[in-house]
């Protein structure tokens, strides 16, 4: 009989995550509006960064990541195995994908597997200084006390335009990830 392997809800990974950037120097915050859309939040001189927590399905992972790029200077997922970490590693090994920064989650620690990158270089377009901006203001105020209690930061309704906002200059494209196979 083979064993089941246990699994882990995806908060099981948010503490070590949170405890990691801390260590790094950044605010962090773990589902900071309530709504689930931003699993971690991390906030260090200005540069902000998203983690995407992931125990199954991880073939939807690197979507996930790539929605969220407009609201973060960088991108990482964290998984709770190696194997799955590979298997995104496979997906993702070229051009802007390997910006994605992929963790793995065991224990209480966090190894680095790929770390996570700059989305968009010094100089380079940036189509989503604007939802930036706005994730910047939801921090200061959140930092400073002044949001209130329930406040919907409404950033999961915004998701469906700047996911598939087109521009040629940009080689972010969902497509580069198609959903594979079953068994893949």
């Amino acid at each position: 009989m083979t064993p089941q392997r246990v699994r882990l809800p995806e908060r099981a990974l948010a503490e070590p995550v949170r405890r990691h950037l801390e260590s790094e120097g950044y605010r962090v915050w773990v589902d900071p509006d309530g709504s689930d859309f931003l699993d971690v939040v991390a906030r260090r001189e200005g540069v902000v960064g998203l983690v995407e927590l992931k125990v199954a399905d991880w073939k939807t992972v690197l979507v996930q990541a790539l929605r969220r790029r407009a609201w973060g200077d960088w991108v990482a997922v964290a998984l709770p195995r190696r194997s799955l970490a590979d298997k995104v590693l496979a997906r993702s090994a070229t051009g802007r994908p390997e910006r994605v920064g992929v963790w793995v989650v065991s224990g209480e620690s966090v190894e680095v597997v790929r770390p996570a990158l700059r989305l968009y270089d010094p100089g380079e377009p940036d189509p989503f200084e604007a939802p930036r901006a706005r994730l910047r203001l939801f921090l200061d105020a959140l930092e400073e006390g002044g949001l209130p209690e329930g406040f919907e930061w409404g950033l999961a309704a915004h998701a469906a335009h700047v996911t598939h906002r087109r521009r040629p200059a940009l080689d972010w494209t969902l497509e580069e990830f198609p959903t594979p196979k079953s068994g893949d």
